[in-house]
């Protein structure tokens, strides 16, 4: 009883303590909201930045203080995470530059060649973005020191860079994976951090706070553009065009603190100016890292070359990109023990950060004219003269409509112009299809897209289809065209066309209305739209079959994998008809009204060659040494962009789920340990008719196994016995094995339901190494027959060697039901076209 009393009381003392503090504050609140005091963070928080993390509610509450307490701050919240945190900046300058704000940014879009609004203002505009990565986490808060000092009252230094820049702060990119990672921390801390790396604070759970919501990196989304964050900061963006932009970010943890210049490789598109300034600014953080004593590197690890990061798409649209990089992320918790034995505090990293923003300011302050200057500069010269080989990307008018409505979609949210040309012409051009110079006929119809236009640099960057790579230690993705994303005939030309820009083009007319008398209804089978339009109709309970075999009725032809909807098979539904035409409309499909079953060609409508497709039970199993990446992308896929509901199992009670349930389940890439009893248990399951879908190194879950066909992954490393590398090339030596992503020609089985609604190829973006070869006696769906099958990008030279009768997609039939290998993964970061419909394919089609 008298340690029970101790407890409360000491208790007691703390809450006491605790409201003495909340009281403060509530009888500092009236100043403020009066415009009678600006608090510092510590003052506004109760507690100094650094000791603890803070959660995303609460640095809003700090950002809107500083907005009512002072004229050279205002807040916009530009949209909400998926989780409905609100995404807001902060916009800092003078009080009169904010007075004048819309006419700054006018006179920005002006230099971009964007917009005919005059130029009556010469600010410069400094984007810093902070925390794109959740658990990557100091700089939120050295975002609120930043701010502080910025427009506190005793801070003098700051104001004249503020009367001659506007800066605009994203406290937060990230909202959803900061308090992700925010709250497991504050939950398992000690009362004194412990800084041993053992322990629990510095070991984060998975799918750990880096990522979004759906567990998606975005910081490689810039250019994609497939999650929700990213669609509100780049509407934001591109209404503004800011001549700097700055990616915080975390690193390891023994790791000194890195800022530009960059490393190689560059894009050679990247302007001699860029580069210059990136010194520029790189040298102004070292003198205040020197004076201070602080580590630092430059010109190493993070190149700009992949197109969607927060310093490569800002390059490509005109800017200053850079990325800083503090060591610490999720590992370091508050404080943590370096391999030198010193202690690595957030207080430590928080003023890294800070410095480098403030400095970053300084330093284009300073430089204002010359940065506006060269800013306008960029877009003019590059409008006018494009520095790329190409000029002129043509993409073909006979090419799928949905594949050229979907393709013109995404250039609008690029603000990249294209249009038509009026002359019929015979040009020569690199083909993308084949890969070498091609002659072929402009038409009318066909889509343009000039490189003479404001965003010259970013369409030859995105359509680019062998980027120059001058060298192969690379951080990312190194091939990336948009042609082969959507596997479309297009030509790359180095002469310019004319165009007349944005004109519209013809498309296929809309959907016609259900027709009541019809016998049935067919559709084609060509790309995710078809797929979220079937996934709509199973929903509704709309019985689909789908054609095993080409067909042509009423004089036109229907390849294998289209859809047919019998009003017979529908009978029991009153409302047939008119859901069809309710979902067509929605889905923009045109379904073929059919009078009749009889077929001119093929087999008739009756025929057992046309499956019935049963609604599908999905399963997605997540959890730990699972990808995070790879989950999220088919969480995704599911919930965004397919539209179909799932089941997510998870590892820590999978062995409990009676997998009978279930019809199709999703392995995501991985590492797994199922035991004995476990893979037993899914065998049996797939042998009594389920479909078991493996995503890239889940493979390995059956690789070798007895009852399998495929063989253990065939890549080794090679060894070579009269010939003795030098420790100092040994990361050159190691990328031998290596593909950061390149794209390979997959032939397909297109007679296979796996293959259902593709050409006779696959554009593929391999990311792995991992590599197996044929399936001996099962279905090779996608193949790449030999490393001659590489289009485009960096394959280290003996992985490259193993591309030989290697499997790219595979069906093993397994019993009554299949086991599908995906080697390559078709839903990568969301933007391979291409991969959503194949993903379709293993789900709605294979094993009807």
């Amino acid at each position: 009883m008298i340690l029970l009393n101790r407890h409360f009381y000491l208790s007691f003392l703390q809450m006491k303590k605790l409201m003495n503090r909340y009281l403060l504050l509530w009888l500092l609140l009236p100043l403020n909201v009066f415009g009678q005091g600006l608090l510092s963070p510590s003052a506004f928080l109760g507690y100094e930045l650094g000791e603890r993390f803070t959660r995303h509610h609460d640095v809003m509450a700090y950002f809107e203080h500083v907005a009512q307490v002072s004229d050279m701050v205002q807040l916009q919240q530009y949209g909400e995470t998926y989780e409905h945190r609100p995404l807001v900046v902060a916009l800092v300058s003078s009080a009169d530059n904010l007075r004048n704000k819309e006419d700054i940014r006018t006179s920005n879009l002006h230099r971009t060649g964007l917009s005919s609004a005059s130029i009556s203002q010469d600010i410069p505009i400094i984007w810093l973005s902070y925390n794109v990565h959740g658990n990557e986490s100091v700089s939120t808060e050295a975002s609120m020191k930043t701010l502080y000092e910025l427009v506190s009252p005793s801070n003098s230094k700051t104001k004249p860079w503020l009367e001659n820049t506007l800066v605009i702060m994203d406290p937060c990119i990230n909202p959803d994976g900061r308090d992700r990672y925010v709250n497991w921390y504050n939950q398992i801390a000690h009362t004194t951090p412990n800084i041993n790396a053992d322990d629990r604070e510095h070991h984060e759970p998975w799918p750990r706070g880096r990522t979004n919501h759906y567990l998606f990196d975005l910081n490689r989304d810039w250019a994609w553009q497939s999650q929700q964050e990213t669609q509100h900061r780049m509407t934001l963006y591109n209404a503004w065009f800011p001549q700097i932009h700055v990616d915080f970010h975390e690193q390891g943890v023994n790791s000194p603190y890195y800022f530009a210049p960059a490393a190689q490789p560059y894009h050679e598109l990247i302007t001699p100016w860029q580069r210059q300034f990136q010194d520029q600014v790189g040298k102004n953080h070292a003198r205040y890292f020197d004076q201070a004593g602080w580590r630092y590197f430059t010109k190493e690890v993070f190149d700009l070359l992949y197109p969607s990061y927060g310093d490569t798409y800002p390059m490509f649209n005109g800017a200053i990109g850079m990325t800083y990089e503090q060591g610490g992320s999720g590992r370091a918790g508050l404080q943590i023990k370096t391999e030198t034995s010193d202690t690595l505090s957030l207080k430590d990293r928080l003023a890294h950060h800070f410095t480098t923003g403030i400095s970053t300011i300084e330093v284009t302050s300073e430089n204002a004219s010359q940065v506006l200057v060269e800013f306008e500069k960029f877009f003019r010269d590059n409008a006018a003269n494009p520095k790329g080989q190409y000029k002129t990307f043509v993409v073909k008018g006979s090419n799928n409509q949905d594949k050229l409505r979907d393709l013109k979609n995404y250039l609008d949210l690029q603000l990249i112009k294209y249009g038509v040309t009026n002359s019929r012409k015979t040009y020569r051009g690199f083909d993308y299809q084949d890969n070498r110079q091609s002659s072929f006929t402009l038409e009318q119809n066909d889509l343009v897209i000039s490189a003479y236009q404001p965003k010259s640099i970013l369409t030859q960057v995105l359509f680019d289809p062998k980027p120059v790579l001058v060298d192969s230690l690379t951080y990312d993705i190194t091939s990336w065209a948009i042609p082969y994303q959507y596997d479309l005939e297009a030509y790359a030309l180095t002469e310019r066309v004319p165009v007349s820009l944005n004109d519209p083009i013809n498309e296929e007319e809309p959907a016609p209305g259900a027709n009541r008398s019809a016998y049935a209804y067919v559709a084609p089978w060509k790309t995710i739209n078809d797929a979220r339009w079937l996934a709509s109709l199973l929903k509704e309970g709309i019985k689909v079959r789908v054609a095993e075999e080409p067909f042509s009725i009423n004089n036109q032809s229907y390849q294998a994998g289209t859809l047919v909807i019998n009003k017979v098979d529908n009978e029991d539904n009153t409302n047939f008809e008119q859901l069809v035409n309710e979902l067509a409309l929605e889905h923009e499909r045109s379904p073929m009204p059919i009078a009749s079953g009889w077929v001119q060609v093929g087999d008739d409508l009756g025929s057992r060659s046309y499956q019935y497709i049963k609604p599908p039970k999905v399963a997605l199993v997540s959890g730990d040494n699972i990808s995070s990446l790879s989950f999220g992308e088919c969480w995704h896929y599911f919930e965004q962009q397919l539209d179909y509901p799932i089941t997510i199992l998870d590892l820590e009670y999978f062995t409990k789920i009676d997998l009978t349930k279930y019809d199709v389940l999703v392995l995501p890439n991985g590492r797994y340990d199922f035991g004995e009893k476990t893979f037993s248990k899914i065998a049996t399951w797939v042998k009594a008719g389920g479909r078991l879908i493996l995503v890239q190194n889940a493979i390995n879950v059956v690789a070798g196994k007895d009852g399998f066909a495929i063989k253990k992954d065939s890549v080794e490393k090679k060894v070579t016995s009269d010939y003795q590398s030098l420790y100092k090339d040994r990361q050159r030596e190691a990328i031998k094995d290596f593909v950061p992503g390149a794209i390979f020609k997959v032939k397909m089985d297109t007679s296979h339901p796996l293959g259902y609604g593709f050409n006779d190829h696959y554009f593929s973006l391999k990311t792995g190494d991992l590599t197996f070869p044929y399936l001996d006696n099962d279905w090779n769906v996608g193949t790449v027959p030999n490393p001659t099958s590489l289009v485009s990008g960096f394959v280290g030279s003996d992985l490259l060697a193993k591309q030989s009768q290697a499997l790219a997609f595979g069906v093993e039939d397994h019993g009554a039901g299949q086991v599908l290998y995906l080697v390559v993964n078709p839903l990568f970061r969301a933007f391979w076209y291409l991969g959503k419909l194949l993903m379709a394919n293993a789900i709605f089609m294979v094993g009807q």
